[in-house]
């Protein structure tokens, strides 16, 4: 079996163990065992991946394989990976890896929570790895339909309404991705007859030169088709209300790397595949990604609920993303796949410190705690570090990724864009405010009275937490390796756009 098959399937062996697994505790142990062969399996196709291109292989895509799936429509399951593919699934281990750890606890119907984490994180895999459109969009489909049940059944507050919320702004989304991909197929070949000769096929549809008409009717779908699951303002609002509803593993997941597609989503397909649709619809999307960027910061000052201020935090920060994306250069497109990188760890991190904080204060409310850093020094300790990460402090992952995003947007001299450039970067300073308030209040000061007995932070917790805290230092101090494995996937990409 190829490396990248074995991303689709180790999930399946996994969920087929716990079928037949009895007791709480194997079913976190047997999670846990096939979490762990999937980090494996990620750092080895890493090393794979840089083995190959240190050997001088110049492949836009490497470690390809094609079976035909459905015949009559020319649907083939065609993978393959470049150095973001990589990264992403990388991310994608890691998070698995430690939701499983900070879920070590959960008591209700363990086995079913589980099954239905490990199919989400398949869908995932399956969508990083696809290079036929049909095929992404069936792995995408997959990513999120178990966020339904994972919210709706094992969620708290409004669970149900936050789960429908969530699912049908997500199915309404995934209505404009189909379609825009149906555009496509049916532009991917002007002398075919009918069906014959139509393709699905990424790479062979950038052969061909898409009607200009065509790019712009079906890129704005495709874009905001992947942008709404990157909380891509207006069509936010399911992303807090779904962010406060969900078990905090799924917080994870879906923050750390379901949100993530979006901007994938929109690099692999819409700008790739449609570059004069992209520049023929890039001030409208830009000013709505400068509006969320600021909306998403300015709406997290005002929050009280730790999930809440989060979840508008990476409003904002995701927002980033699409920005550094919309700039249509090279270093811009660095600073977004680095930021979808980066925010996937710090999120992930805040997210698993929100709930080990809930487990033990039963709130979330700011104003209702203080002095934690007191009883629980590491939890806090953490927290501050996720918090400087988050606000861009130099040595974390969130300045790497900020910093090539605004310097991208500055190497364009007109008005327009150093407006919009000075706008983004002001949301720095409005980040540094939520996180420096809510480390004032909820850590510092005196200790109230019900709080003085907290548990200290378990094993557990601590690899989960720790990890996140790894990576976020490693692509601060390191990131020129992680920014060479992306420029040689941009490289490819890129022409024909700028």
């Amino acid at each position: 079996m190829d490396i990248l098959t074995l991303f689709v399937v180790m999930p399946v062996l996994t969920v087929i163990a716990l079928i037949f697994t009895k007791g709480q505790n194997n079913y976190r142990l047997v999670t846990l065992a096939g979490a762990i062969v999937q980090v494996v399996m990620a750092f080895n196709l890493l090393y794979q991946f840089l083995q190959l291109k240190n050997g001088g292989n110049t492949d836009t895509m490497v470690f390809m394989r094609d079976l035909m799936w459905f015949e009559p429509f020319n649907i083939h399951y065609l993978i393959g990976v470049d150095g973001i593919s990589v990264l992403m699934i990388m991310l994608t281990s890691i998070i698995v890896m430690t939701g499983t750890f900070i879920s070590w606890k959960v008591s209700d119907l363990t086995k079913e929570f589980f099954i239905w984490l490990i199919v989400l994180s398949s869908g995932v895999y399956g969508f990083f790895i696809s290079l036929d459109l049909f095929t992404m969009f069936v792995f995408y489909e997959i990513a999120v339909i178990p966020m339904y049940l994972l919210i709706g059944v094992w969620g708290t507050g409004p669970k149900e309404y936050s789960a429908m919320k969530l699912t049908l702004m997500l199915m309404g989304a995934s209505a404009l991705v189909l379609v825009s991909i149906f555009g496509l197929y049916m532009n991917s070949n002007p002398d075919a007859i009918g069906l014959a000769g139509l393709t699905f096929n990424i790479l062979e549809i950038k052969q061909v030169a898409i009607p200009e008409s065509a790019q712009i009717i079906f890129y704005p779908l495709a874009f905001i088709g992947f942008a709404v699951i990157g909380a891509f303002f207006p069509f936010h609002t399911w992303s807090p209300d779904g962010h406060a509803s969900a078990p905090t593993a799924v917080s994870m997941l879906h923050a750390g790397v379901l949100m993530k597609l979006g901007g994938y989503g929109i690099f692999r397909v819409a700008m790739y595949l449609m570059p004069q649709g992209a520049h023929y619809w890039v001030v409208p999307f830009m000013i709505l990604a400068v509006i969320g960027v600021s909306y998403g910061a300015l709406s997290a000052i005002r929050q009280t609920d730790l999930k809440y201020i989060n979840a508008y935090s990476s409003v904002s920060h995701l927002g980033l993303v699409l920005l550094g994306l919309l700039m249509m250069n090279e270093i811009g497109w660095r600073g977004a796949m680095l930021q979808s990188l980066s925010h996937g760890f710090i999120t992930a991190l805040f997210f698993a410190l929100i709930g080990i904080i809930y487990g033990r204060t039963h709130t979330r409310i700011v104003s209702k705690m203080g002095g934690l850093m007191t009883v629980m020094p590491v939890i806090g300790a953490l927290y501050v570090i996720a918090g400087m990460a988050n606000l861009g402090l130099p040595m974390f992952s969130g300045f790497v990724a900020e910093m090539n995003i605004f310097v991208g947007a500055f190497e364009h001299p007109d008005l327009f864009h150093r407006i919009i450039t000075i706008i983004a970067v002001s949301s720095i300073v409005v980040t540094a405010v939520y996180i420096l308030r809510v480390v004032g209040k909820m850590l510092m000061g005196p200790v109230m009275d019900e709080y003085k007995d907290l548990p200290p932070i378990t094993w557990y917790e601590k690899v989960g937490t720790f990890v996140l805290v790894l990576f976020s230092i490693l692509i601060g101090i390191f990131p020129f390796f992680w920014i060479d494995i992306i420029d040689g996937a941009v490289g490819p990409f890129i022409q024909g756009i700028i």
